[in-house]
């Protein structure tokens, strides 16, 4: 009976989660109820789901506006009319245009216009919607005539009058203007509150045609939805049997490339495998990937294949992933099972310059039609909801500041302004705010997508569902996961880096390059990755050290225990113990000594979980991952996991174990899964840190300069050009005539980039670049200015970062003289066949001193590229000694100075403690531990130089300074001022 209900869905209008709406449309008996959210679908499929389970029979529908004005609603009457409002909502979101006034000639949607929108003449499928404030107009013989078209239309927006002012709220947040200014007419009428049909009924028993109409619209609306069947596309090739030939014929072919001809394991887990695969219909899935990987190749570029689909000997076989599970003993169940419920996951990355042509590609090969990403919901939060309100209230900027940063004190005044916002920004808090889309989960579906929900289309252009990956699963689609990522960014440049400045070509996908390289091993038990994807934090670089990790399986499990819970656990700690004192523990069972001897009897990984499982237990694997997955979270059912655990435990008995024993086991279990972290995910990530740092090894100038390109890693840009200059580089501000937008290598000669240079417009960058390439490098300060359209404000900045120091004319220099050619006005630059010569000036001799430069190189780049910042220092004292020297000085007290390059807070019961990363005099980092009651005293105040006392204490042989009392030290007066 109600035909027009909004969800929060209807994003900052509709003030009702899909949850209570349901709920109470069941408190008040309600027998079918129509979600009718505007312009989107979004929440179509929990509402389907809701009201089975309410036993309420759901309609589909949507509303059409125009300037926030109701036009028509549509409701399907099955799934072809849910999918011709999916076409029609998607057309003009496309195309960006408005909906006309009139619906367009459905054939299978219902559609209800407004009174206040009522065409001339309606088609059979057409009714009006009569409001319970307009009944009296039935008396009147222009609308009493339509009697036989109408139905009743009470539209839902609040559960009870109380929501009309929160209403009110999103609706001012939308349109950005104060509540006192809001337009009534564009909001909802405060009597739009859930009703029973009891008393709808009542109030228009009347008009008993209208109640007619009603119920046999709401018979009529038939749309079902069959959860939990496959929508991917179906085959690869033609049919299912074509597409099992093709995936067993790559992945043989792969098998004897990889393993040769007698491999008789690895043809044992082939089989296997490809058995699982075909009676699961996935055959299509890995050939898609397939695809996708092989036109990656072809263009050139480097991709990773991670996540449990490294798990799979057929994604190792035809090319996904470069991880061999059998190495590594990875079991297929933690990627694909007859029992797994939700679908494999392929995570593939890219580099970020590579991923869109990767995209582009899937949307040209299998149809626009037929692939989009993933939606997402962005939703209010606390600090943006404190703001938002506080601004449609008519809050001053310093109060919204104040409210953002302190509880409301108990003696304001309960009716204040400041008591509204926060009352109805807690009932805001996790509304939906806007549609956006997911990161990089893409759906490839058999029929067009718009016969599941409509497409929005954001600024860049691709087509996203109006629902979330976990929707997308619940409807039957798998999504493939096309990620990028900067590590295989700084991979891909270095390379071509050294054939540009060494003439060598390296093909860095080649195993040996990629585990267990000897000089990488080296830098990484010293930890000298800075730089090399997932391993250079400053906690990676510790626990390699502590762990004298050389080796790949070591980084494998390395990249496992940072993970937080291990770490938060213990687990990491009793991990480092084990690693370093091997014969100085006990296996808890001889089970753990046989399956976990690789990482101590301690389930690091996922994978240990299926392994215990199995080999103590007798639990099959695919079992075991049903095990893992409820333990991790990823599972909701309380009831499977329960099964699972009877049934480990009478297994457990079959086989004679103590049941004491068999309990203790499965609480080893149960605590280890909720924090272990996926082996093959971990495996994926140790290979591209050993190729990153075989470059950084080998090739350290060219890798540097990819890292600072790509943007950098864990650090800022300064720390990667401190580690340039201590790997024997000459490093130079950016330079007209050497320089791009990122920086370029010379030999040993690094000029960095203008994409560094804080306020230099990007447009003008693009202009004097692409000036210089087309007509050759600039000869002088005057030829720039006559080739290139600047303004002077422009000018000085690329004269105060040393833009022009190829001219050898000091700075001082170089700015009379440009503002002498500038004293009038500049005329348009033109690069003239013949140029006039520009007059030449005397100047003065003007000495100006390095610190000088630094300085402007602090103001205009963000650090001394000249200088240290320990050059500019007013004190000469550096330390007591160096962090050379920390091995020789466990447990004393030492000062020195450091300069901060990173900070990470911890939360611990006494407060919040730090750990901090530091370089010396020497340009070695030392890390220091910051205790809360040290900080109360002696706190951080941003970047820069400090003196530092504290005590050096020594854990597997890694110093790390506790730091008693700390000050920054000040610069030295800036020259230029003084």
């Amino acid at each position: 009976m109600l035909l027009n209900c909004h969800s929060y869905y209807s994003l900052r209008f509709g003030t009702i989660p899909l949850a209570q709406l349901v709920a109470t449309a069941q408190q008040l008996r309600i027998s079918a109820l129509a979600l009718t959210d505007i312009h989107t679908f979004y929440g179509v499929y929990d509402f389907i789901r809701l009201c089975q389970q309410a036993n309420i029979k759901p309609l589909v529908g949507a509303e059409f506006r125009s300037n926030q004005q109701l036009l028509y609603i549509g409701i399907a009457k099955n799934k072809q009319g849910f999918a011709e409002m999916n076409q029609y909502l998607t057309q003009y979101n496309e195309n960006k245009q408005p909906f006309p006034t009139k619906a367009p000639d459905f054939t299978d949607t219902f559609v209800i216009y407004p009174l206040e929108n009522c065409p001339p003449t309606l088609a059979d499928h057409e009714y009006i919607g009569l409001k319970i404030n307009q009944r009296n107009l039935l008396y009147q013989e222009q609308w009493n005539q339509w009697m036989h078209k109408m139905v009743i239309l009470h539209p839902v927006t609040l559960l009870q009058p109380d929501d009309y002012e929160l209403h009110r709220i999103l609706q001012a947040i939308d349109q950005n203007t104060l509540l006192s200014k809001l337009d009534p007419r564009t909001c909802a009428s405060p009597d739009e509150v859930l009703l029973s049909e009891a008393e709808l009924v009542r109030h228009f028993e009347s008009f008993p045609l209208l109640l007619a109409n009603t119920h046999k619209l709401v018979e009529e609306a038939n749309f079902t939805f069959a959860f939990k069947k496959s929508r991917n596309k179906l085959h690869f090739t033609d049919s299912k049997v074509k597409d099992m030939q093709l995936l067993t014929t790559l992945a043989q072919e792969g098998l004897v490339r990889l393993y040769g001809d007698n491999h008789e394991q690895a043809q044992q887990r082939l089989k296997k495998e490809l058995e699982i695969i075909e009676k699961l219909s996935f055959a299509s899935y890995f050939l898609i990937i397939w695809d996708i990987i092989t036109y990656s190749s072809q263009r050139g570029f480097m991709h990773i294949g991670r996540g449990s689909g490294a798990n799979s000997l057929v994604g190792y076989c035809i090319g996904i992933t470069n991880v061999c599970p059998l190495e590594l003993d990875l079991y297929f169940e933690r990627f694909l099972n007859i029992n797994r419920k939700s679908p494999p996951d392929f995570d593939i990355d890219w580099s970020w310059t590579d991923r869109d042509a990767i995209i582009d590609y899937i949307f040209a090969t299998y149809g626009k039609d037929h692939v989009a990403f993933c939606g997402a919901m962005s939703t209010f939060k606390t600090r943006s909801i404190t703001r938002e309100i506080g601004k449609v209230y008519g809050l001053a900027k310093a109060e919204l500041d104040q409210l953002n940063n302190r509880h409301i004190p108990n003696h304001w005044d309960e009716n204040s302004i400041v008591q509204l916002v926060h009352h109805y920004g807690q009932k805001l808090e996790d509304f939906p705010n806007q549609r956006t889309m997911h990161a990089c989960g893409i759906i490839i579906s058999e029929e067009p997508i718009t016969q599941f929900t409509a497409l929005d289309y954001p600024p860049k252009g691709y087509a996203v569902a109006q629902f979330d990956m976990h929707i997308a699963e619940d409807i039957g689609f798998e999504k493939f996961d096309i990620l990028s990522q900067r590590g295989i960014g700084h991979i891909n440049e270095t390379v071509e880096l050294i054939e540009q400045n060494q003439q060598i070509t390296l093909d860095i996908r080649s195993i040996p390059l990629s585990k267990n390289e000897a000089k990488s091993n080296t830098y990484l038990q010293a930890g000298n990755t800075i730089g090399c994807f997932y391993i250079e934090s400053p906690a990676m670089r510790s626990l390699l050290r502590k762990l004298k990790c050389n080796n790949y399986k070591t980084l494998v499990a390395a990249s496992s225990i940072i993970r937080p819970g291990v770490a938060q656990s213990g687990m990491m700690q009793e991990y480092i113990f084990r690693h370093n004192n091997p014969n100085q523990f006990e296996y808890f069972h001889d089970v753990f000594k046989d399956q976990l001897g690789e990482t101590y009897g301690i389930m690091v990984y996922q994978e240990d979980v299926i392994k215990i499982a199995l080999h103590y237990g007798g639990l099959p694997a695919e079992d075991g991952d049903i095990l893992r997955r409820a333990m991790s979270g990823k599972s909701r059912s309380k009831e499977g996991l329960q099964a699972v655990r009877q049934r480990f435990l009478a297994l457990c008995e079959e086989k004679g174990h103590p049941q004491a024993l068999s309990e203790e086991i499965y609480c080893q279990i149960e605590s280890f899964a909720g924090y272990s972290f996926c082996k093959a995910h971990s495996a994926s990530y140790a290979i591209e840190s050993y190729q990153s740092l075989y470059l950084k090894a080998y090739y350290p100038l060219e890798f540097i300069v990819a890292v600072i390109n790509n943007q950098g890693g864990f650090y800022r840009t300064e720390v990667y050009v401190h580690e340039a200059k201590m790997s024997g580089a000459r490093v130079f501000p950016p330079c007209i005539n050497r320089s791009n937008q990122g920086a370029t290598l010379r030999k040993r000669d690094i000029f960095l980039g203008f994409q560094l240079v804080k306020n230099l417009n990007t447009a003008l960058i693009d202009t004097f670049l692409t000036e210089r390439q087309t007509n050759g490098n600039f000869t002088s300060l005057a030829n720039f200015i006559q080739r290139v359209e600047i303004n002077l404000e422009a000018l000085e900045t690329l004269i105060f970062i040393g833009a022009f120091q190829f001219t050898g004319l000091q700075k001082n220099e170089l700015l009379i003289q440009a503002k002498l050619l500038y004293h009038k006005k500049k005329p348009k630059a033109s690069l003239q066949l013949l140029q006039e010569p520009m007059k030449s000036f005397a100047f003065p001799k003007l000495k100006r001193t390095a610190a000088e430069d630094a300085f402007d190189e602090l103001e205009y780049l963000g650090f001394p590229v000249t200088s240290s910042p320990f050059d500019l220092l007013q004190t000469s004292f550096r330390g007591e000694i160096t962090t050379k020297d920390f091995l020789y000085h466990n447990q004393e007290n030492t000062r020195l100075v450091g300069y901060l390059i990173a900070l990470k807070p911890i939360k611990i019961k006494s407060g919040v403690m730090y750990f901090g990363t530091w370089i010396d005099s020497n340009g070695d980092y030392f890390d220091s531990v910051h205790f809360p009651h040290s900080l109360a005293h002696y706190p951080f105040q941003g970047s820069g130089c400090y003196l530092l006392l504290g005590t050096i204490q020594i854990d597997y042989e890694v110093p790390t300074l506790h730091m008693l009392k700390m000050a920054k030290l000040p610069y030295r007066a800036d020259p230029r001022y003084v």
